[in-house]
């Protein structure tokens, strides 16, 4: 039977809830495989409908949402006319609670979301979108894979215009720091280990600090288009900062902490957002 393939046919960029790492930010990459007869054109479908008609339903269903595994015992989710308000603890505990609109969630009918869980549901999305020859399609959610240091971030943009407003979404993006005209590796680990597995947030977003379960936990929330968000987590998995973060601001901001140690040094960031996106600071 006839084949077609895509590579990178869309990426998501998200969060979700592990019972492991807590709130992960990550970016999967999407490779579909579609399967059936040809059409009279000879083939199993053009390459230019491919796009507009699958790669919206899998955006729309999960990119810049945050992914909650609905039948984890860790996990409790009640849905108000107000929008969705997510419990989840980690298996050391530690706990996470969302409040925010319905859209801004996706609620993944699995007991762990995985890229596997992701793929199953997405191709149930994305099957009655295909013309009647398509008998068949395979989808497979992969990270990038690419030399370097990466680390995972989750954060939020209230002023944005679109989804990355919602104050959970998140990216697993690469890391790069050059130190006069040379990479150097060891800001790279100790960078990409303080903010691996990372909550940025806008200090000004910061409601309460708060104590649950025992935790010493950050409570953020902001008024945004698309509704109202809250979001509290443990305070060791946050990282305050005076400026809304995007990656420009992120990038200076790293250049600049650089300089600070060594301010007779020329630094120059790259730091990625997702896949092959991203900004440059320089001090």
């Amino acid at each position: 039977m006839p084949t077609l393939f895509v590579n990178n046919l869309t990426q998501i960029d998200a969060s979700l809830l592990d019972p492991e790492r807590g709130l992960l930010g990550i970016t999967w990459l999407a490779d579909l495989e579609l399967h059936g007869a040809l059409n009279p054109q000879g083939m199993v479908l053009d390459f230019g409908e491919i796009k507009p008609l699958l790669k919206g339903v899998i955006d729309q269903g999960y990119d810049h949402r945050l992914l909650a595994p609905v039948q984890s015992p860790l996990c409790q989710v009640e849905e108000t006319a107000q929008g969705v308000e997510i419990r989840f603890h980690t298996n050391a505990g530690q706990p996470i609670r969302f409040r925010g609109p319905r859209e801004a969630v996706a609620l993944v009918e699995a007991p762990r979301v995985t890229p596997e869980a992701v793929a199953a549901e997405a191709i149930h999305r994305v099957r009655p979108h295909l013309p009647g020859n398509v008998s068949g399609l395979s989808l497979r959610l992969v990270e990038e894979n690419a030399p370097g240091r990466y680390f995972h971030y989750s954060h939020g943009l209230q002023q944005h215009a679109g989804n990355c407003q919602r104050i959970a979404h998140g990216h697993r993006s690469r890391l790069e720091i050059w130190r006069d005209g040379f990479r150097d590796e060891t800001q790279e680990a100790q960078w990409g280990q303080r903010w691996r597995d990372i909550y940025i947030g806008n200090r000004r977003h910061l409601l309460a600090e708060t104590e649950r379960d025992g935790v010493a936990c950050y409570r953020f929330g902001y008024q945004a288009p698309q509704g109202h968000f809250e979001l509290e987590l443990p305070r060791a998995c946050c990282y305050l900062v005076e400026f809304d973060s995007t990656v420009e601001n992120l990038a200076a901001h790293l250049a600049a902490s650089l300089h600070r140690q060594a301010p007779a040094t020329r630094w120059q960031v790259r730091l990625y957002e997702g896949l092959n996106k991203g900004a440059i600071g320089e001090a």
